[in-house]
């Protein structure tokens, strides 16, 4: 399942993030040229302003689709379950790649933006669910939830393949074919999601030292739970309540998932607690009461801040060097490296992210990302070709670092039973800024004249100040939740009758009373 999880997001999850080497097959296919007012000579690299616009328009409506589908496809999993959000994944996959297909055989370009959006949609739907068999092996979810991050970032290398296709086929491979081919991989992944993955959840499951939590053992609770979903239950409780009960047993998965969290922070030795400051700051409250904490803030913020500095690079990173080396064969050299770095950095950095996800403190992983943002911040105002190559190098492997960490935050931070909402939210969020991109893109090259080094330096002025912010945020509260984790044990008894009294008065389950 971790296996098909991993092979499903590196088809379909990021494939829009691959723009940069989609995009000179679409100046290629003469895709917006009609926006030039004269011929422009593509022999030397150049096309016109208008067209450049348009086609950056094209990939900002695609991320920022991908990004603000988060929010629903979070509450989705959290409501409906994994299946049913990878089924509308591959549903939209499917039906963005014969949108994308019909535009381009029709030569209706404006369908583009309709396709682009299903694809980023379909993707969104099939990577937020992934996330799940982290807690399949929870002593490895560190390197799981990198794996999974590594394939999509891997997923931007279908439209590289597709550009090397494209080449050396002499253009046969067109658009209207390529994707019409695509069209077989949702319906492929759509079997696959049916028969490999797990019907349920992955979730807690209480350990034996937590049978004290009620008077009966926790079998009698999986028990009840097993007897009233099955045929005869529905017909004897009904739809409806086998409906609350099963929400409500979600529920107390949670609290014993919470629980155990706790007794494992203390029983653990110091140098594993270390490891884990910070985790399970805010497990157990409800999702919105997390939304209102500076954990929630702090890191929406600089997510957003860091998906506008990324998704503007991907989009202009030709251009950028076009300006900065005066010299549009050095500037397609770096895009075409580019090309190749940023699908292979994620397969490449993966051992690496989920070495340091599991062993380094949750402050030291947010201090190393803030110190390769301000690294790659000065170094994109530099007019050098060897800064420019660094550049590249060190933003293919930030990209999955910290598409990973923030993901392992959300998971260790606020826990797998808000992750939907919390996540998705996080995303939407820096999705709706990612508008913004566009409004960059028309500003460099209309009042900073193609110059983008002045954007390139407030966006690594104010990366800078807010991730010192979340550090320094991060580095006190997880030294003050180590320092109370002393007196968890009366938290315990406090839990123990508010536990009991949600099981006997809500429930009204008789399997968890004893009758003597």
């Amino acid at each position: 399942q971790v296996v098909f999880t991993i092979l499903a997001c590196s088809l379909a999850s990021g494939i829009v993030f691959g723009f940069a080497a989609l995009k000179p097959i679409l100046i290629e296919e003469r895709v917006f040229h009609d926006l030039c007012g004269d011929e422009d000579s593509r022999e030397n690299g150049h096309f016109c302003p208008e067209q450049d616009l348009k086609l950056n328009l094209f990939y900002t409506i695609g991320s920022t689709a991908a990004n603000i589908s988060s929010i629903l496809a979070g509450a989705i999993l959290d409501h409906r379950g994994s299946r049913f959000c990878n089924v509308l994944g591959c549903v939209n996959l499917a039906f963005g790649c014969g949108v994308m297909a019909i535009s381009f055989h029709f030569a209706h370009y404006q369908w583009l933006f309709v396709g682009n959006f299903f694809l980023a949609l379909g993707g969104t739907f099939v990577f937020v669910p992934s996330f799940q068999v982290a807690n399949a092996f929870p002593q490895f979810s560190g390197r799981i939830v990198a794996l999974v991050t590594g394939a999509f970032d891997v997923s931007a290398a279908i439209f590289l393949i597709y550009q090397i296709a494209y080449t050396t086929s002499g253009q046969y491979l067109t658009p209207y074919r390529f994707f019409l081919c695509f069209t077989a991989v949702p319906i492929l992944l759509l079997v696959g999601f049916v028969v490999v993955m797990p019907r349920d959840e992955y979730g807690f499951c209480p350990p034996k030292n937590k049978q004290a939590l009620v008077e009966d053992p926790p079998e009698d609770i999986h028990s009840a739970y097993s007897e009233s979903t099955t045929p005869a239950g529905h017909r004897h409780l009904g739809s409806k309540r086998t409906f609350r009960l099963s929400g409500r047993f979600r529920k107390l998965r949670r609290i014993l998932g919470k629980r155990q969290k706790r007794k494992q922070q203390v029983n653990h030795e110091p140098t594993q607690n270390q490891t884990r400051q910070g985790r399970g700051a805010l497990q157990g409250l409800s999702a919105r009461r997390q939304l209102a904490t500076p954990w929630f803030i702090l890191i929406t913020l600089m997510t957003t801040l860091q998906m506008i500095r990324m998704n503007y690079f991907i989009a202009t990173i030709r251009m950028q060097y076009d300006y900065l080396l005066s010299s549009p064969a050095q500037a397609k050299s770096i895009n075409g490296f580019f090309d190749i770095a940023l699908p292979l950095g994620g397969i490449l950095s993966t051992p690496v992210i989920g070495y340091l996800l599991d062993n380094l403190r949750l402050k030291n992983i947010l201090a190393l990302i803030v110190l390769c943002t301000t690294t790659i911040g000065v170094l994109n105002c530099i007019p050098a070709v060897g800064a420019g190559y660094v550049t590249v190098i060190l933003f293919v492997v930030l990209r999955p670092l910290y598409y990973s960490a923030m993901s392992d935050y959300a998971t260790k931070v606020f826990g797998f039973g808000t992750f939907g909402r919390i996540y998705g939210t996080i995303i939407c969020l820096s999705g709706l800024a990612t508008f913004s991109q566009y409004g960059l893109d028309a500003l460099t090259q209309g009042s900073f004249k193609g110059n983008p080094t002045p954007i390139n330096a407030v966006l690594a002025v104010v990366g800078f100040f807010l991730g010192s912010v979340l550090v320094g945020f991060v580095s006190v509260a997880g030294r003050r939740l180590s320092s109370e984790g002393t007196g968890e044990s009366s938290e315990e008894e406090e839990e123990r009758p508010l536990l009991a009294a949600d099981l006997d008065e809500r429930w009204g389950y008789e399997a968890f009373t004893d009758p003597r």
